[in-house]
């Protein structure tokens, strides 16, 4: 009877996809965590002990155990942050190997407003890091205070992959994105494994390229909020936030060898931007996905669900809205093309979405006094007498 539900709940959600008509509101979700400080960054340490680890925008990174808010904080950096607005801590990553080597990393903007990527280690307890520990391997100056970017992850290759903002104001006026002499506006990829404070990998595009940084591995973004690896096949999902008009998701298969160029400031969305016409001349990887801004503002980037929990949403990618509390998901057609349906209507700020070590999805909703931290638990399509089946 339970495998027979959950192929009906499956069969019902992918319906949904093909269909193109269903209700708003058919995940359920539950709330973990309350009473947080400006959530922006949820993440775990893979390292078997199932905590999940929250990064909070004034430089907290606390620690839900599975069961409750541990009282004292794993990580407290408030004195080296500047804080708030878009800067702040904004990014936090485990070592593939943290379980032996204990190390973890940190994207922050330090008290000059300038990008800090900087190395952490555990202390003798496992619940506190050791603050005096810190090692910056990247120091990148912020023209603005804006378009920080912020994100940082592990890709399945053991490199460390790094979200830069075009370095802000509006429609990037040193047109950073599309300057490869520029950290700015990118996706990095370094080697924190040899030597220091890292190696450029020998298959980055721009390695041995005199006029360009070679720690670069894809360009043309304006701030990606949030990207992500599909833990299963390895593909890399970058939300990207628009100008004033469109926000975009962006696709990069697994076997890429990198320099893609996503458009930014020559385009937004699929559209042109600067110039305003004539602006591809084909070598643009254009976005699998865009909405305008009768949808939301700002796009949250989230995961391909991979979890066991909720077998419906099994290879969905999840995204959301900060400004509109929507969540979508979104899967590739037969012809494939990329179809996003409505998942959930709310009034959340929807700061990021993180994954614990399961694959189990969790978002954050941004508040001063009442921040939380919620679970997606569930997908109840509303049809008629579905809850009684």
């Amino acid at each position: 009877m339970v495998q027979r539900k959950k192929n009906y709940l499956t069969a019902l959600l992918f319906g949904f996809f093909l269909s193109g008509t269903a209700s708003a509101n058919i995940i359920e979700i539950e709330r973990v965590v309350t009473n947080l400080n400006k959530p922006v960054a949820i993440t775990h340490a893979g390292d078997g002990s199932g905590r999940i680890f929250i990064g909070l925008q004034d430089g907290l990174v606390v620690i839900f155990d599975g069961t409750e808010l541990l009282s004292s904080p794993f990580l407290d950096i408030q004195s080296r942050v500047s804080c708030c607005g878009e800067r702040g801590l904004l990014g936090i990553a485990f070592h593939p190997d943290y379980k032996n080597n204990g190390y973890f990393y940190l994207n922050y903007t330090d008290i000059n407003g300038n990008t800090a990527i900087a190395r952490y280690s555990v202390s003798d307890d496992p619940d506190v890091a050791d603050l005096e520990s810190e090692d910056i391997l990247i120091n990148i100056q912020q023209p603005y205070s804006n378009h920080n970017g912020g994100h940082l992850t592990f890709g399945p290759d053991g490199y460390l992959y790094i979200g830069t903002g075009d370095g802000g104001a509006g429609g990037d006026p040193f047109n950073n994105a599309q300057d490869i002499k520029s950290l700015l506006g990118k996706i990095l990829r370094i080697d924190v494994n040899n030597g220091f404070p890292y190696a450029i990998p020998s298959d980055n595009p721009f390695r041995e390229n005199p006029d360009a940084r070679g720690e670069i591995w894809a360009y043309g973004l304006r701030n990606p909020w949030r990207f992500s690896f599909d833990r299963l096949t390895g593909d890399l999902f970058i939300a990207d936030v628009g100008q004033n008009t469109l926000e975009e998701v962006n696709f990069q298969k697994a076997n890429s060898n990198g320099g893609e160029n996503y458009g930014w400031r020559l385009m937004e969305g699929n559209h042109c931007y600067n110039p305003s016409e004539n602006c591809n001349d084909g070598t643009l990887t254009l976005p699998v996905l865009e909405y305008d801004h009768s949808s939301g503002c700002s796009i949250t980037g989230g995961y391909r669900y991979r979890g066991r929990m909720i077998p419906p949403l099994f290879g969905i990618y999840l995204y959301g809205d900060y400004c509109s509390g929507t969540i979508w998901g979104a899967k590739r057609n037969k012809q494939g093309t990329w179809e996003t349906k409505k998942l959930l209507d709310s009034d959340y700020a929807i700061s990021t979405f993180g994954e614990d070590e399961k694959g189990e999805v969790y978002f954050a909703h941004y508040d001063e006094d009442d921040g939380s931290v919620y679970r997606i638990t569930n997908v109840i399509p509303k049809t008629s007498g579905f809850g009684n089946e």
